[in-house]
């Protein structure tokens, strides 16, 4: 069983001018082999919340809100589990001014790169993907489509690829792999690196696209 959960950080916003986007886009795909390993993380994940959340807030993992402290509390609980991320930022600055236009094309066309990176030669039994709940219905058929055509041919055909669209408080997974594609996304946009440099080690892939 192989888990692919996916989740973005900054936006895709192209005003420089009036308004303030972010300068990089960043995609970032947590894998996580066999169902006890997954099951390790979404613990780590709910134990975090439960010791260092304080009651009554938001009972949910952000990279954006969570204090550099609980990322530590989290990460020692998954630091001996075998996963990988992978993650590719867009430089917004450097994108055509007519494909700035078509921010769902950009953003398939980044996750697909992502994607592109990861081997799926152990993955014979099933392949989940869960991607972070920001899509229309239109967008996530597309998007789903998308994906689904391009991996036809990297995954064998008789395993199964589920693709599910969940909302970041009702997964667990989708909130690691948010801590970790902000701190990849801080160090391009900001150069901070603190939270970073402590889970580096377990990046396969980290490129800048642009």
């Amino acid at each position: 069983m192989l888990y692919l959960y996916l989740d973005e950080s900054g936006d895709l916003g192209f005003d420089f001018f009036s308004k303030k986007p972010s300068h990089f886009f960043t995609v970032t795909i947590l894998a996580v082999k066999g169902i006890e390993n997954n099951r390790a993380v979404l613990g780590a994940v709910r134990k975090t919340i439960k010791r260092k959340l304080p009651r009554g807030s938001r009972m949910e993992l952000k990279g954006s809100d969570t204090v550099l402290e609980i990322k530590k509390y989290f990460y020692n609980q998954v630091s001996e589990i075998p996963f990988e991320i992978y993650a590719l930022s867009l430089n917004k600055k450097r994108v055509y001014s007519e494909l700035a236009q078509k921010k769902d094309r950009v953003y398939n066309f980044i996750a697909r790169n992502v994607l592109d990176k990861i081997s799926f030669d152990d993955a014979s039994t099933r392949i989940e993907f869960i991607i972070d709940m920001s899509k229309s219905k239109r967008e996530i058929k597309e998007f789903n489509d998308y994906v689904t055509r391009n991996l036809k041919g990297r995954i064998d055909p008789r395993v199964p690829l589920d693709i599910y669209h969940h909302t970041s408080h009702e997964n667990r997974g989708l909130q690691a792999v948010d801590l970790f594609s902000w701190g990849i996304f801080r160090k391009y946009e900001r150069g901070e690196t603190k939270w970073f440099e402590i889970f580096k080690n377990k990046i396969k892939y980290d490129d800048r696209y642009l």
